[in-house]
């Protein structure tokens, strides 16, 4: 019998510091990543990300310019895979939100930082990310004119 995956949900977070694209990466101890989270029972992926974003650092105003279209790390630690969108986040600033179950912040520390920086502190799972993010990202301006958007195998599913 095949055992059924756990999804986390994700966004790789961009924003614009004058010239430079900059990647918005959370540190919980000695690991960086995205803001992601699981999701919860009944719910999808994307509003999953979203609510993840907003409790792990506040930002609510994201832009998906480039569609809805996502990336999957392949299954890692005890069955799960981590999907990620990405998308802008223009303005606003960056809170570590107390995690409730916790008591006090998931994370220890963020960082807007560019594509180097990041490269530099993120693990070889999540560069994989990053190198998806940006092949995406050089599309800036202009969104993509159509969406696509990855099918997860059905065992995948939440």
């Amino acid at each position: 019998m095949k055992r059924r995956l756990i999804l986390s949900a994700g966004v790789v977070p961009v924003r614009r510091f004058g010239s430079e694209i900059h990647v918005l990466i959370l540190r919980c101890y000695g690991y960086w990543d995205f803001p992601k989270g699981e999701t919860e029972p009944g719910e999808e992926p994307l509003s999953a990300a979203r609510r993840e974003v907003a409790e792990e650092t506040g930002l609510t105003d994201l832009d998906f310019r480039w569609g809805t279209s996502f990336v999957e790390t392949p299954p890692y630690g005890r069955g799960k895979v981590a999907r990620y969108y990405l998308a802008e986040s223009p303005h606003g600033d960056v809170a570590l939100g107390i995690n409730p179950q916790l008591g006090f912040a998931e994370h220890q520390e963020f960082r807007w930082v560019t594509e180097a920086e990041a490269r530099a502190l993120l693990n070889e799972r999540v560069r994989t990310v990053l190198d998806w993010a940006v092949r995406r990202m050089r599309e800036w301006p202009a969104a993509p004119a159509a969406e696509s958007v990855n099918r997860p195998p059905e065992d995948r599913q939440p």
